[in-house]
């Protein structure tokens, strides 16, 4: 896609056990942001809504809508000391239309050697 999409494998260890996910991202060089779709391999068949951004200042903020147990929120992925080898990455709810967020998922990524 010529620098335009990139696709990551994930392997997850959670106390349920591991499962993989996939998350898609695409940018949209009018609007200059990122749209990043996630599919969690336990319900494949299902795929996230979106959530959209762009980077300033080294930091990577992206918000899209959802539910969560059938009432309305809003999900924020940041992405933050990124470096050539590993970034930082967190995801973070919020019930009440981005007034207060819940921090619920913090993963420190590596690049694979």
């Amino acid at each position: 896609m010529n620098g335009l999409g990139a696709v990551d494998d994930n392997v997850l260890n959670i106390p349920g056990g591991q499962y993989r996910a996939m998350g898609v991202r695409a940018f949209n060089p009018q609007t200059r942001q990122w749209l990043i779709w996630w599919v969690d391999g336990r319900n494949p068949a299902t795929l996230d809504p979106p959530v959209a951004g762009s980077f300033e200042n080294g930091v990577g903020t992206f918000i899209g809508n959802d539910t969560l147990r059938g009432r309305p929120i809003i999900v924020r992925y940041q992405w933050s000391e990124i470096a050539a080898n590993s970034a930082h990455w967190e995801q973070a709810f919020s019930p009440d239309n981005g007034a207060s967020w819940e921090v619920n998922w913090i993963v420190h990524s590596t690049r694979a050697q």
